[in-house]
């Protein structure tokens, strides 16, 4: 009877655990996960619409149909991106994945406080060459860590009513995901000329 219990207890166990780990593998053994899906409809480091949700053809699960989307399919081998996103009348937010279509960062009108969502998006290594003496605070720079080199943002505007559809979607069109450009730094104006020494004339004239 102990040795039946035993091996109930057991199996049961060791059936937790195969399945534990069959959840946490599969979004990195899927072939069709949301990246691999959107890649074909999206451009990379850049803001692209998603069609209204349809139960028949839904380009990501759970769509809810209140809401515009958008995505944008990051990649930070070539740099940071600066993503800035207009905050619509209703209810804006954001959204960050890894490739693995883990969660690791959200952020929404109210918490953001501003008219526009604005942060930059970076690796770990790329905050880190960042020069020390560079003056940011969460207060007019906002900087995430991508623990992945590329990824999924999530876009979304809520529509309260069906006629304002168009209008959430526009907010969405404005924004904006692209690889940060250093500007140039200005020239160099050239050094004024030297003014000519007071000749004998000019002397006698004091």
């Amino acid at each position: 009877m102990i040795r039946l219990l035993f091996t109930i207890i057991a199996g049961v166990l060791l059936g937790g655990v195969v399945h534990l780990v069959s959840v946490l593998a599969l979004p990195r053994i899927a072939s069709q996960d949301a990246y691999s899906r959107l890649t074909p409809t999206t451009k990379l480091n850049a803001v692209t619409q998603l069609p209204l949700a349809d139960p028949a053809n839904s380009p990501m699960p759970f769509m809810d149909p209140a809401f515009a989307m958008a995505i944008c399919r990051y990649d930070l081998k070539d740099g940071p991106i600066k993503l800035t996103v207009p905050v619509s009348q209703a209810y804006t937010s954001v959204s960050f994945y890894t490739r693995n279509e883990v969660a690791y960062y959200a952020i929404n009108d109210r918490s953001a406080g501003r008219k526009v969502i604005e942060l930059d998006l970076m690796t770990e290594a790329q905050h880190n060459e960042l020069p020390e003496d560079e003056e940011v605070t969460a207060a007019d720079r906002l900087i995430i860590d991508s623990p992945t080199a590329t990824g999924l943002i999530l876009l979304k505007a809520l529509a309260p009513e069906p006629g304002l559809m168009p209008q959430a979607q526009t907010t969405l069109a404005a924004s904006s995901c692209a690889v940060q450009v250093d500007a140039p730094p200005p020239p160099k104006q050239p050094d004024p000329a030297p003014a000519p020494p007071a000749g004998p004339a000019q002397r006698g004239k004091r």
